[in-house]
């Protein structure tokens, strides 16, 4: 069932699909753009896409996806450095209130973390 949150807003069908999927990651885990592309049948670019503009940030909490390999990655369209490297820091902040923690060199400390039980709707 869509939230309330998604149906305020204007956005395109494949971003109501990612978001709402976003809104099953449970608090204190995380999930990665593959997984996303996966239960939607699409690309982690597409996801991405989807999540840069993010209008119901930080409620749709695209802040729990990372790269596959456990980087904590971009949020909101910029990646470590750039152009500031606030947005990244952001991202650890609201994670790390959530227990998230990462590593000097930005991956997740804590494999038991990840989560991926999507349950799209139409997939059986």
């Amino acid at each position: 069932m869509q939230s309330k949150t998604l149906q305020a807003g204007k956005v395109t069908d494949f971003q109501t699909r990612v978001y709402t999927l976003l809104q099953q990651i449970p608090e204190g885990k995380v999930s990665t753009y593959a997984a996303l592309a996966k239960a939607l049948n699409s690309s982690p670019r597409a996801v991405g896409g989807a999540l840069r503009n993010n209008p119901f940030a930080p409620e749709v909490p695209c802040h729990r996806v990372l790269a596959s390999t456990g980087f904590i990655g971009g949020f909101k369209g910029d990646w470590e450095k750039v152009p500031s490297g606030i947005n990244q820091e952001e991202k650890r902040r609201l994670l790390g209130e959530e227990g998230v923690l990462f590593d000097a060199n930005g991956y997740l400390k804590d494999k038991a973390r990840w989560w991926d039980g999507f349950e799209v709707e139409g997939k059986v």
